[in-house]
């Protein structure tokens, strides 16, 4: 017989709209099978006839929490029906005591925490995706969410010196990367980061534009493209958004590591924007 917990009365109470006794009831009948358990409730008249879990939830907003001394991090997508609710100030105060929990314990079981906001709310929510960076030596994580939320941008900064992550300019620069990331929206760090299939297939691509012209010139051209790609997907490589792109984020990181006296460089991040896993 199963275990009947909390997190499995939720789920039930999230499938049927079922009062929480008459699911534990149901679930205790059923010997903790959870399709028995709502057959049990439906013949008992006890079940909604509309499943909240069947609904699609393709909303939502994008939250995350940062933990003192920025070394722990968590960017958490989560997902409801409509605009109306990812608005909603209990929705959104759900969702940050969600990315606050992770940050602080990235096993902890959210289900019965769901659950209960689903009966609340009245629409479908879901967890789901969420990035947890912890600072491996020295350095710092931090995040942006945009206006709306439905953007949001997790990085980890390192550095040489543990006394740089708290001198404010190294603040100010992570912060800036953030948002560079937001804008910008690079795929990867660097060019030995981007997915090998997706350099060879924009080869492929100006290869054919440059069919037919003389061969000594073809490798140049292609080159030429490639490095224009790589501009654009390559974080370190795009223009910094913040000095309207006059200099890379490369260069200017240099800049304010030499001010710093430090080696500073981008780790890792990730970027969400709400529905986008659904599209992929």
């Amino acid at each position: 017989m199963a275990e009947i917990t909390a997190a499995l009365v939720g789920q039930l109470r999230e499938m049927t709209n079922a009062g929480l006794m008459d699911c534990k009831k149901a679930l205790t009948e059923a010997k903790g099978d959870l399709n028995g358990a709502v057959d049990i409730l439906r013949k008992k008249g006890v079940a909604s006839a509309a499943k909240k879990a069947s609904r699609e939830a393709k909303d939502g907003v994008i939250a995350q929490s940062i933990q003192p001394g920025a070394k722990v991090g968590v960017l958490v997508e989560i997902n409801c029906e409509t605009d109306f609710v990812a608005k909603n100030e209990v929705f959104r105060a759900f969702c940050e005591e969600v990315a606050r929990l992770l940050a602080a314990n990235p096993s902890v079981d959210l289900e019965a925490m769901r659950t209960a906001q689903v009966a609340k709310i009245g629409e479908n929510i879901k967890i789901s995706r969420h990035a947890r960076y912890e600072v491996s030596g020295k350095g710092a994580v931090a995040a942006y969410i945009h206006t709306g939320a439905k953007v949001g941008v997790l990085v980890e900064v390192g550095a040489g010196k543990e006394e740089t992550a708290q001198k404010e300019e190294f603040k100010n620069l992570v912060r800036d990367i953030t948002l560079q990331i937001a804008a910008a929206n690079p795929v990867a760090v660097s060019r030995d980061q981007v997915d090998p299939a997706l350099v060879a297939k924009e080869r492929e691509i100006a290869a054919e534009q440059v069919k037919g012209k003389p061969a000594q010139i073809i490798d140049k051209i292609v080159n030429g493209k490639l490095d224009k790609f790589f501009q654009g997907m390559c974080l370190v490589e795009q223009g910094f958004v913040k000095l309207n792109g006059e200099v890379s984020v490369k260069d200017h990181i240099a800049s304010v590591a030499k001010q710093l006296g430090d080696e500073v460089g981008i780790r890792r991040f990730v970027r969400f924007q709400v529905g986008e896993a659904f599209n992929a």
